[in-house]
């Protein structure tokens, strides 16, 4: 292993991988030398994405398939499995944010958001934890959010799936470290300039109104700090992260 290639002979599992955060990470990851596999429901942006590692040099491979759907991610991670020969890394990257008032009864997407970014963790822990506790090594990297910590006007929902994902991280890394030798880490980005919001124009609009003249993060500012939790000596289980733009004033 090499100090410019560290995750050389490293495998990885990344959800959510066909734009921002999950796109960045697994190039990242790719980059320091770990073979990845994606998976995320656009097709096209996958096999776009393994080409533009392949071409750097890595090796990648992709598979589609919706993280709210338990069927999907079993089949995605059998397939991992098969190309890559094992899972050290999962990262649980895969989620969507509805931002719109309590009182406006949106049942839909409410439902919509805990089935991503609570059910999907679950279901893609439950595929993978198994290999992972057999071989008595692994690490999950669980993409959380600031409104982890505190919910904002508008987004109670959101915020709620993502206090799930803190507990659930909180509570692997206390079930698996000492028993398992499974690392979990919590990563929890303030606001990040990617898609999560171009489904909602108005919305989008009016975040980067109140964005004008100050710096957002980037998704390559969080993919390397995922960079950072998983190349930490194995003694070493960094449990959280919060990540938040300079500018960001809550």
């Amino acid at each position: 292993m090499s100090e410019e290639r560290p995750l050389t002979s490293r495998t990885a599992l990344v959800t959510g991988a066909s734009a921002g955060i999950g796109r960045e990470t697994a190039r990242t990851l790719a980059r320091a030398g770990a073979a990845v596999a994606v998976t995320a429901r656009r097709a096209d942006r996958l096999h776009a994405l393994v080409a533009e590692i392949e071409a750097e040099g890595g090796r990648a491979c992709a598979f589609e398939g919706d993280a709210a759907s338990l069927e999907d991610v079993r089949r995605v991670v059998g397939a991992a499995l098969e190309a890559l020969g094992r899972i050290d890394i999962l990262v649980n990257n895969a989620g969507i944010m509805k931002i719109a008032p309590i009182t406006s009864n949106a049942v839909d997407d409410w439902t919509r958001m805990v089935d991503v970014n609570v059910k999907g963790v679950l279901h893609f822990l439950s595929a993978t934890l198994p290999h992972m506790t057999d071989r008595g090594s692994g690490h999950i990297v669980n993409v959380g959010s600031v409104a982890g910590r505190r919910p904002f006007p508008g987004a109670t929902v959101y915020a709620a799936t993502k206090f799930a994902c803190r507990a659930i991280s909180w509570g692997l890394h206390l079930e698996l470290g000492n028993a398992h030798g499974i690392r979990v880490t919590d990563i929890q980005p303030g606001y990040v300039e990617t898609e999560l919001l171009h489904d909602q124009p108005e919305t989008n609009a009016a975040w980067d109104e109140a964005w004008k003249g100050r710096r957002t993060l980037r998704a390559e500012d969080v993919a390397r700090a995922i960079e950072f939790a998983v190349k930490s000596p194995d003694h070493v289980s960094v449990s959280e992260l919060l990540v938040r733009p300079t500018d960001q004033p809550t």
